[in-house]
């Protein structure tokens, strides 16, 4: 887990809290409000924070702690996958029926290419060759 990895790093509980919020892409006020403390409180942790990782800002600070906020969800993740990988296999190995490209059809009705000039409507010859 990412706090844990931060702690080894040298940050306090609290400050890997406020890291690892940060690196999922909460503001400053909103890291405060979660953690019921003030705007101030968060910024003097950040302060602390790109001390003690070594890093320039918070954009640095987010870069280093994805790899390892993502380890976990990534186990998580490509077990779930397989899960569903399973299952869409066995989806798409049943009979499934596509819809060839062509026309439009709006409320059951099919509009066929010029159909709006008369073209393609039946008007009395249209099964040529049926009474032979």
């Amino acid at each position: 887990m990412l706090r844990d990895v931060l702690i080894q790093k040298g940050l306090s509980n609290r400050e890997a809290e406020v890291a690892e919020l940060v690196s999922k892409g909460l503001s400053n006020k909103e890291v405060a409000n979660q953690l019921f403390v003030t705007e101030k409180t968060v910024k003097f942790h950040l302060t602390n924070i790109y001390k003690k990782m070594n890093v320039k800002s918070r954009a640095q600070l987010i870069v280093w702690c994805l790899p390892h906020l993502g380890f976990v969800e990534n186990e998580v993740r490509t077990e779930t996958n397989i899960n569903q990988g399973v299952a869409a296999a066995a989806y798409n190995n049943q009979a499934t029926q596509t819809i060839p490209a062509g026309h439009t059809t709006v409320a059951g009705a099919t509009t066929l290419p010029g159909a709006q000039n008369g073209i393609g409507r039946n008007n009395g010859n249209g099964d040529i060759g049926a009474g032979m």
